[in-house]
């Protein structure tokens, strides 16, 4: 079948439209091919004859095969070598086309650059304007042509050398920032080891003065003994002279009493009085010193016996019930959470370190640090009464059951019992040795029971004025104690993290609770006594149930440390003094924590007025402050 004429031609603008070439009448395409590289052809299969005068060139084989009957051992050598010829020849000829970039159409160029430029208004009215001539056919696609890889590549260029240029500036930027961090850097380098220079002559010649003043104090030293040698000589001198003194007292007051005699009359005989012998003393007259001696002597015997002769107080057996375990929750007005600072009591000096109410009264009895305890009456804040006799810090104190009576704990180791009529310290519990924490009376008001540094708690009897029991157990400090209310129980927390609950009885630890994981800093129960509630160092409040034993919720409050928490009257909130001077207010009922800020240093303690509508907590400033 022969060819049509015009047939190569078409084949080959088709050929050219494949590839993306399109082709002109004045020739633009064919030099955009010649400019751009030939398109090779792998294989072309030609049916019919053709006119053209094209030259293909045979692919051979590579599936080549040895005929039959032919099998020789030289023969299909020199094949194989040949075929081997044949590949290296066409691999060194055959030339690989890359596969060719379609250049970018005119009208997509300048829309892209319209685009990149911001230009939007310019090219909707382009792409407009561009679309209604194409479809009134004034202008075709093709008659566009295609943009040069010439311009593509130049602008490709020119945004590559643009963010190349951003990029160093950027560079610069941190290489100059670094230049002024090296330079800070190198400056504190040589201050601080100019100051360590300066520390290090500081250091040797604080230790040659070290030196110095040991070598001087060493010269002292035989000095200092002689003159305590001395001492000791002159007080025995002093001891001597006193005596023979008191001695020639009592020859005087029996000559005195020999020559009265003589002059009535009488006959008497002198005594006669020798030195010697200590044991001959009973049969002289007794000096002014030797009397004051003899009746301080026999005072302290006197007050030894009272002591002894007197009885220890029984633990009551039958105790009268809790009456707040009869109160009704619903005749009670609802919890009061918005408190509000109304006064401000400046009382000590140093830090107030506990507030306690007036179980009866509308009384209260704060504790400093600066040894001192003071009586205040609500709401007006008139001190009524100062008491001081410890030797140092006060660090807790707790009404009698009656209010008559006030026990005080101190850091000189002592506990102190205080009568309000007469004004006085009635009695001075010794035996702890180190600081007490906390103290508290049992309700029958005849024991005092008290919790130390030692890692001790002691209970006081007051009727034979001492120590009936010393619990051991814990192993650390023993930061708060209380009694159970009504009850022979008592409740100790300790810095070892444990809570501890006491038979004031025997003295013997009933149970241990644990789930704290610092140290524990108060612990109290609820009126009706169902409910611990304890605070650590970290701000950590720990609800517990007394009946189970086991622990209820556990609250953060922290970081600052809990210092000490109270229940209102009713049992609802509980309030705890915070580190940071926050009074963290607790709803019991609901969950929901509200704070009262107002404190401007560390808040120690915390405590309701008895009606609940008042709210008194104590500062490291020395203040108590007054909410309501």
């Amino acid at each position: 079948m022969a060819a049509q004429p015009g047939a190569p031609d078409s084949c080959l603008r088709d050929l050219e439209e494949a590839l993306g070439m399109g082709l002109s009448a004045d020739g633009d395409a064919g030099d955009a091919v010649a400019a751009e590289g030939a398109y090779y052809l792998e294989q072309v299969t030609i049916t019919e004859a053709s006119e053209d005068d094209y030259e293909y060139e045979e692919i051979p084989d590579d599936n080549f095969s040895i005929p039959e009957g032919e099998e020789d051992l030289a023969k299909a050598i020199q094949i194989v070598q040949e075929q081997a010829t044949d590949t290296q020849i066409l691999e060194q000829k055959t030339i690989l086309p890359s596969r060719h970039a379609v250049p970018e159409v005119i009208e997509d160029f300048l829309c892209n650059f319209l685009i990149k430029m911001g230009m939007t208004r310019t090219l909707d009215c382009f792409q407009s304007e561009w679309y209604e001539l194409i479809q009134k056919g004034v202008t075709e696609l093709r008659t566009a042509g295609s943009v040069p890889d010439v311009y593509t590549q130049i602008m490709l260029l020119d945004n590559e050398n643009r963010n190349l240029k951003k990029d160093l500036k950027h560079i610069k930027q941190a290489a100059d920032k670094a230049r002024e961090d090296l330079l800070k850097t190198q400056k504190e380098r040589d201050f601080h080891r100019m100051h360590h220079k300066r520390i290090v002559q500081e250091k040797n010649k604080l230790i040659n003065d070290l030196k110095g003043l040991k070598l001087h104090y060493a010269s002292y030293e035989p000095t200092i003994r002689v003159l305590h040698e001395k001492h000791h000589a002159l007080l025995k001198e002093k001891m001597l002279t006193s005596l023979e003194r008191d001695r020639a007292i009592g020859q005087i007051s029996g000559l005195q009493a020999t020559l009265k005699n003589i002059n009535m009359g009488n006959n008497f005989h002198i005594p006669e009085i020798k030195v010697g012998h200590s044991c001959e003393k009973e049969n002289m007259p007794e000096g002014p010193t030797q009397k004051g001696l003899h009746k301080a002597r026999e005072q302290n015997k006197g007050k030894t016996k009272m002591k002894d002769d007197a009885k220890d107080s029984e633990f009551p057996i039958n105790i009268q019930q809790n009456p707040n375990l009869n109160l009704c929750t619903e005749n009670l007005p609802p919890a009061k959470f918005d408190y509000k600072l109304i006064n401000i009591f400046r009382l000590h000096e140093l830090p107030v370190s506990c507030i306690v109410m007036h179980p009866c009264k509308d009384v209260l009895v704060s504790c400093g640090e600066d040894r001192l305890w003071k009586v205040l009456d609500l709401p007006k804040g008139n001190v009524l009464l100062t008491g001081f006799g410890h030797t140092d810090w006060l660090s807790d104190c707790s009404f009698h059951p009656s209010g008559n009576k006030l026990a005080t704990s101190s850091g000189d180791t002592t506990v102190k019992l205080w009568d309000f009529f007469k004004g006085d310290c009635l009695l001075t519990f010794e035996g702890h040795s180190h600081a007490v924490w906390s103290c508290t009376w049992h309700t029958c008001g005849n024991f005092v029971a008290s919790a130390s540094l030692d890692t001790t708690s002691k209970v006081w009897d007051v009727n034979s004025e001492r120590c009936r029991y010393t619990l051991y157990g814990h192993t650390d400090s023993v930061n708060s104690i209380e009694f159970f209310p009504f009850s022979n129980t008592l409740l100790t927390g300790s810095a070892d993290k444990t809570l501890s609950i006491w038979d004031a009885r025997t003295g013997r630890c009933e149970h241990s609770l644990y789930g704290h994981m610092h140290s524990i800093n108060d612990a109290t129960f609820t009126p009706t006594g169902h409910m611990i509630a304890s605070c650590d160092a970290c701000g950590v409040i720990k609800l517990w149930d007394f009946r189970k034993l086991l622990p209820i919720v556990s609250i953060d409050v922290g970081p600052s440390p809990g210092n000490e928490v109270n229940f209102d009257s009713s049992g609802r909130i509980l309030a705890q003094a915070s580190g940071n001077g926050v009074i963290h207010l607790l709803d019991l009922k609901s969950g929901q924590i509200h704070k009262l800020m107002g404190h401007e240093s560390e808040a120690h303690t915390v405590v309701f007025s008895h009606d609940g509508q008042s709210l008194f907590s104590g500062a490291s400033d020395g203040t108590i402050r007054m909410w309501s």
